[in-house]
């Protein structure tokens, strides 16, 4: 299988580490796509032109991803600012938000980006990427989405994308099973067929319209969970458009996932400030 992913890249910068990594939601699923056994992938971003920004180009060819389509530009990269908490755990403080690149301007596109596009099997993006305006002409595609966690979206905004995408990926943390239950059923209604909700140290949930299934994480070595949902994705989407099964797939996305938990940044690269 192959797949691209369209949208969000940042950089995470480890405080406690003075070191950055690369990052983004649609970029981790695209390069941790091909850690998983997907033969070609691509991204196509709005990427910046500082150190930051030439770090992620460097890790994207390395990772073999096709970068042809990205977009740059003068200014900084996304930058978010991450630290450890009392517990140990790592808390966003902040980002970059009004000065970065990826603030001016939006992705659209081209007849010839659409041509590319429709190479892969899959589209991978999220509610970070900022391209709902385009999501009917991509529809053409199977679409990933990743929504991210409760606070990020509404049901307007559920109204709004999932009548043009296949997949639906939520973070689970602080519903209820009420909600989650409530949540899959609505998204179901309105055209999605596997919604995904993961609920980080508890089971995650998937529904195919007709049965659900549960899969726990697996036994990790857990240095940093930065990045672990989209792993879990990425895992899952290289799985299923192989194999055409839920079960394998969501055992392969636990796999990747507890990968990833093993490793500091989404999927390494690190680089001193």
């Amino acid at each position: 299988m192959n797949l691209v992913g369209i949208g969000d890249n940042v950089v995470d910068l480890y405080e406690d580490q003075n070191t950055f990594y690369p990052g983004g939601n649609a970029l981790n699923v695209t390069v941790i796509s091909k850690r998983n056994g997907a033969e070609r992938n691509g991204y196509i971003g709005i990427i910046g032109n500082d150190l930051e920004a030439a770090h992620v180009l460097d890790v994207l060819q390395q990772e073999q991803v096709d970068t042809t389509r990205i977009r740059q530009m003068y200014g900084p990269n996304g930058k978010a600012y991450v630290a450890l908490d009392e517990n140990g755990d790592r808390v966003f403080k902040g980002t970059n938000r009004d000065s970065r690149v990826q603030s001016k301007v939006t992705l659209r596109f081209t007849e010839d980006d659409l041509n590319y596009i429709g190479e892969f099997d899959v589209i991978h993006t999220s509610i970070n990427s900022y391209i709902e305006h385009e999501l009917q002409r991509l529809s053409f595609k199977p679409i990933s989405f990743d929504f991210s966690t409760k606070s990020k979206w509404s049901k307007v905004y559920l109204d709004m994308v999932c009548p043009y995408i296949q997949f639906a990926f939520f973070s689970g943390s602080g519903m209820s099973d009420e909600e989650i239950g409530s949540l899959i059923k609505y998204v179901h209604t309105l055209g999605v067929k596997i919604v995904i909700v993961t609920q980080g140290a508890k089971p995650a949930i998937c529904s195919d319209g007709r049965n659900k299934y549960l899969q726990s994480p697996i036994s990790a070595e857990v240095v940093d969970t930065m990045g672990a949902g989209d792993s879990f994705i990425a895992g899952f989407i290289t799985s299923y458009f192989v194999t055409q099964d839920i079960t394998t797939a969501l055992k392969s996305a636990s796999i990747s996932a507890g990968n990833t938990c093993e490793t500091y940044g989404a999927f390494g690269y690190g680089k001193k400030v």
